[in-house]
């Protein structure tokens, strides 16, 4: 069998269904997808690649989902640390947008953000953010995998002027993306708090019509719930039900604000939760009730949230964040395994972005998104477990090698198309700007 790619490697985390970890085997890619998986001697026997490549020490797995992002927002990292969401978002982060957000900033932003997550083994992101085209651009530029989303709000920004222009520019990303093969749309109200009941309706009918997602920040604080019930009479969740957005197009992002009905709900209609554990830790949102949520059946992926409310884009940092919440929140150190961690990461965020089919494991068919994280370094020594080390003590710095689409994209800790010197060098300026 020819191919064009064999990768070696001590050992494989597949994130298939028995969550098997292989030991001493290889991964064969050609044309962009996975074409075999197996025993290095039989491999070598069976497989003649044009390139073969050696990894002793490293672990192959899926590349990472993040799963709930706003990449531009990596230029406004720091800018208000140690403040609550609203007064956050009120009194600094949306002046700062106001002022500050156009085209330039979001490219710069965006570069900044997809080399920080390549390098830290993402491969694959569902990003909400003003003129979503340029982010759109960058990354099908970069070689990256993302859903981006067609954003709607009631407040007007330099994007748009109101919730019917937001719906529009969303439409247009739409038709230029719609058979991309790495950049596809997705709707992204920004909240209930944000969009009113009729931009609202008009979204789920589009999300029905088109069959894309719908990205929206629910449940995420206390004070959104109060705010929610004496405004409307109805907790967050039960509006956007009555408005048709409660289904299995739904990515909810946060939910720290859960009650037992709402989790059944959640899980009869096959909706999704995405976790943000360390921005909620950091904002005191609150904790999103991971271990309920799994045992009810519902799908929970993983996200980092944007960098001015993080501050990083790091998603092993958040899998460890996430496992380890978890078991203090459950009061059960077996509320989520490593293995189950690694899963919300990868194969999870797929499912909640409607790729599954595509990444989020390794398997033969699936398209060829692979990191490599190698584990002899001082941080994951002695190794008893590849998966637990990786989730409980690995660093990004120890992701050596991207594929995305079968093609390299970071090769020994270095971007392969992304010039490092420059996008931070354009942070910086940028920084000194908003600082000034």
């Amino acid at each position: 069998m020819h191919a064009e790619l064999m990768i070696d490697a001590d050992w494989i985390l597949p994130v298939d269904q028995a969550n098997r970890t292989l030991k001493q085997y290889s991964l064969v890619i050609d044309a962009g997808r996975i074409v075999a998986i197996l025993p290095r001697a039989q491999a070598r026997e069976q497989i003649e690649a044009a390139t073969a490549i050696s990894l002793p020490g490293h672990v192959l797995l899926p590349g990472l989902v993040n799963a709930h992002t706003h990449v531009p927002m990596s230029l406004l990292r720091g800018l208000a640390d140690d403040l609550p969401l609203m007064t956050w978002l009120h009194e600094h982060i949306w002046p700062a947008e106001q002022r500050w957000m156009d085209e330039d900033f979001v490219a710069a932003g965006t570069r900044l953000a997809l080399l920080e997550m390549v390098r830290g083994g993402v491969t694959c992101f569902n990003d909400m953010y003003f003129f979503a085209e340029t982010t759109a651009k960058i990354t099908a530029q970069a070689g990256m995998r993302a859903r981006i989303g067609m954003i709607v709000a009631d407040f007007p920004t330099g994007y748009a002027a109101d919730a019917e222009g937001y719906v529009q520019r969303g439409l247009e990303l739409y038709e230029q993306y719609r058979d991309h093969p790495l950049v596809r749309p997705a709707f992204a109200p920004h909240s209930p708090y944000a969009v009113s009941d009729a931009p609202l309706q008009r979204v789920a009918t589009l999300a029905e019509k088109l069959d894309v997602p719908v990205h929206i920040h629910v449940h995420e604080t206390h004070d959104e719930i109060v705010q929610a019930l004496d405004a409307h009479g109805q907790r967050p969740l039960a509006r956007l039900e009555r408005l048709g957005l409660v289904n299995s197009r739904l990515v909810a992002i946060h939910m720290t604000q859960l009650d037992p009905a709402e989790i059944d709900r959640l899980a009869v209609v096959g909706a999704h939760v995405v976790h943000c554990p360390e921005s909620n830790l950091k904002l005191a949102s609150g904790f999103c009730p991971v271990a309920q949520l799994r045992a009810a059946g519902v799908n929970v992926a993983l996200g980092t949230d944007g960098a001015a409310s993080n501050n990083d884009l790091n998603l092993l940092g958040e899998m460890r964040t996430a496992a380890l919440l978890a078991k203090g929140v459950a009061g059960s150190a077996a509320a989520l395994p490593a293995k189950q961690a690694l899963r919300m990461a990868t194969l999870a965020g797929a499912q909640a972005l409607g790729l599954d089919a595509e990444i989020g494991s390794l398997e033969v068919g699936k398209a060829a998104d692979v990191i490599a994280l190698d584990l002899s370094d001082p941080h994951t020594q002695p190794l008893y477990h590849p998966c637990s080390q990786m989730v409980y003590a690995a660093s990004s710095h120890q992701v050596r090698h991207v594929w995305i689409n079968g093609r390299h994209v970071l090769c020994n800790g270095e971007p392969l198309l992304l010039d490092s010197d420059a996008i931070v060098a354009r942070a910086a300026a940028w920084g000194q700007r908003i600082s000034s």
